[in-house]
């Protein structure tokens, strides 16, 4: 990583609790996620957002990353704060975050931002960054939540806090005289682009895989002081937290219904291949 004009680097990364995906549990009465906290995980797409802000912070501090061909740059100094909107036993996501490597943590809990949609969450998101003090030179965010696929909360907090933002970063090549240079993924293929901070910007999963905590992390972890704010806290309008400020509301969700039957389709290639034709013709 080239020499830089900043001494100090305010790096702000959003997670989020997810269910793991091996324990998803439905409550059959509402036809609703269980959000217990209990088999909670971070999500991937933020975990690679998290290691790729943990990267910068190593670079600017003369820590050499695994694989990277990046010059380190001794003595600038940065700050991670992981941030995060949810039930009070998200709280134990972040001390792991901390663990990690993150400086401290941040979490929103309040029942006011219960059944948020992804603008009541950037909002709440936007008030606990504020909270901070000094905007962040840098948010970064993971592309999409696995337990929704929106990819909007990046861009909204972009919007909220008047700053640029590039999605689907796959890897953050350098910093240099307060300017990102990365390179993102589009349908059309891979592109770099550079763009000034401050700004937000969203993380592929694919990005970075998020490194184990050490002894030392892990104590750190267990000791870090992880502040909790609700709305009022926050400075956060009721009015547009929560299932409130929500325009969007999900009607309902549920588990897909999974059959274990199979057909054996007899004949010679052709009549395969017809009879296979029928049988996708019938599933529409």
């Amino acid at each position: 990583m080239a020499e830089e004009k900043r001494d100090a680097l305010g790096i702000v990364v959003c997670v989020k609790a997810v269910p793991s995906t091996t324990e998803v549990k439905m409550d059959p009465k509402t036809n609703t996620i269980v959000r217990d906290g209990k088999q909670a995980v971070v999500n991937p797409f933020d975990a690679s957002a998290l290691e790729v802000a943990l990267r910068i912070k190593d670079e600017r501090a003369g820590v050499a990353a695994a694989g990277s061909a990046a010059e380190p740059v001794a003595g600038k100094k940065t700050r991670v704060t992981c941030v995060s909107m949810g039930i009070p036993a998200t709280e134990r996501l972040l001390r792991d975050c901390v663990a990690r490597g993150a400086d401290a943590g941040l979490l929103l809990s309040d029942r006011a931002f219960a059944g948020a949609d992804t603008l009541a969450t950037a909002y709440a998101l936007t008030c606990g960054i504020r909270a901070l003090g000094e905007q962040p030179d840098l948010i970064v965010c993971g592309k999409m939540a696995v337990d929704g696929d929106t990819a909007q909360i990046g861009p909204e907090l972009a919007g909220a806090f008047g700053v640029p933002c590039v999605a689907g970063v796959s890897e953050v090549v350098g910093l240099e005289g307060g300017e990102l240079t990365l390179r993102r993924d589009s349908d059309e293929g891979s592109e770099l682009v550079r763009v000034e901070l401050p700004c937000v910007i969203t993380v592929s999963k694919d990005a970075a895989d998020l490194r184990m905590p050490s002894i030392t992390g892990v104590r750190a972890g267990e000791a870090a002081r992880i502040e909790v704010l609700g709305a009022e806290a926050a400075g956060a309008d009721p009015s547009r937290c929560g299932l409130v400020g929500s325009p969007t509301q999900v009607v309902r969700s549920f588990m897909p219904e999974r059959s274990q039957q199979s057909v054996r389709i007899e004949g010679v290639a052709a009549e395969q291949a017809a009879a296979f034709a029928e049988l996708l013709e019938g599933m529409e």
